[in-house]
């Protein structure tokens, strides 16, 4: 009987010991965050404390050009970067597993300068918008996942600043800030061919600016972001059309704001629950509660951030949002508040000149 208690109670401790191990494993889980500098031509890869906050750059890569947009494919196993220096390229990098720091593996000519870049669901093809060149393309991505030669160039309206895919992959949007419309694309993705829908655009308010387009998880909302009058649309997505139409409009600047509008990136949690969109102008971060059901917004507040910040990002666990600043050439880390969406700002660091685009994986 004696024997039998003890045995219990060894291998009670060692299941205990087991569990303290995998608590304090959980407890120092990692992201990895990519910034690209577009004025010291290089990426920073920073490694981001899940639970802490803090940040620390583990890479700074040289890419040989004045390097802004920026897409991972969806097995976050590669990420693409557009350089919009002559000569127009797409570089792509291999993720390494384990520290997620980066390794060149190829690069391909661009059409034209690019404004943004997204890969298709199924990670095959790299999709580039244009915003000097009035144009969206197609880029084939080969097996060994590095990015080839456009296939495909399609002209758009003026100013062509986002293209986005929907989460069923089969319809294509491309925001044209200059002609004030949405263009809306139906996608093959097994020759990465682009056809117009019905109506072949969204038009939108003169002078506003469509820039960043962004969808909600369920699939029947998205939210289109204005530069230029720092307005963001709630729209109404039908995804058997391939069509938008807007629901409603809301102004992103901060009461009391008299400075010219310079809106420029928004992004949802993950769940959901809350978006965000960044001003530059007045230098501030919009947060925003998202009715579920109907797709509305409720401004939460307005956060102050970094100069000029033209990206941020949010990390896969919808915990973290990380801005960058154009003009203070630093990032800053904001916990998200799970029930209010509002931030708290935790650590800061310095970066390269002129940061603009952030992308965040999670390590295993």
């Amino acid at each position: 009987m004696a024997m039998k208690t003890a045995s219990s109670r060894l291998l009670f401790s060692t299941l205990l010991i087991s569990l303290m191990i995998l608590m304090q494993g959980c407890a120092t889980r990692n992201s990895v965050a990519y910034v690209s500098n577009a004025d010291s031509r290089d990426i920073s890869v920073l490694k981001l404390d899940h639970d802490k906050g803090t940040l620390q750059v583990t890479q700074t890569l040289a890419v040989g050009g004045v390097v802004m947009p920026m897409a991972l494919s969806p097995d976050k196993r590669m990420l693409y970067a557009a350089l919009r220096s002559e000569p127009f390229t797409v570089a792509s990098f291999a993720i390494d597993g384990s520290t997620g720091n980066l390794k060149p593996i190829g690069t391909a000519p661009l059409p034209d300068s690019m404004a943004y870049v997204m890969t298709d669901r199924t990670g095959r093809w790299l999709f580039a918008a244009s915003y000097g060149g009035n144009k969206v393309s197609v880029s084939p991505i080969g097996a060994d996942g590095v990015a080839g030669a456009a296939t495909s160039v399609v002209p758009t309206g003026k100013n062509a600043h986002a293209a986005v895919i929907d989460a069923a992959n089969k319809n294509l949007f491309v925001t044209n800030l200059g002609s004030d419309q949405v263009l809306q694309f139906g996608f093959d993705a097994a020759t990465g061919k682009l056809t117009p829908n019905n109506p072949p655009a969204l038009g939108t308010r003169p002078g506003a600016g469509p820039r960043h387009l962004v969808f909600h998880p369920n699939g029947r909302h998205a939210y289109l972001l204005h530069e230029l009058d720092a307005t963001v649309d709630v729209l109404a997505y039908d995804a058997q059309r391939g069509t938008l139409s807007l629901l409603k409009t809301l102004p992103t600047l901060p009461a009391g704001f008299t400075g010219k509008p310079w809106a420029a990136d928004l992004h949802l949690t993950p769940n959901g629950r809350f978006l965000y969109t960044s001003e530059r102008n007045s230098h501030t971060l919009a947060m925003w509660s998202v009715d579920a059901t109907s797709g509305d917004l409720k401004l939460i507040g307005h956060q102050a951030t970094e100069k000029q910040p033209r990206g941020f990002q949010i990390d896969p666990s919808g915990t973290w949002l990380l801005a960058v600043g154009q003009l203070s050439h630093a990032m800053t880390a904001y916990r998200i508040d799970p029930a209010s969406g509002r931030l708290t700002q935790q650590a800061s660091l310095p970066l390269g000149k002129n940061p603009n685009w952030v992308e965040i994986i999670s390590l295993p």
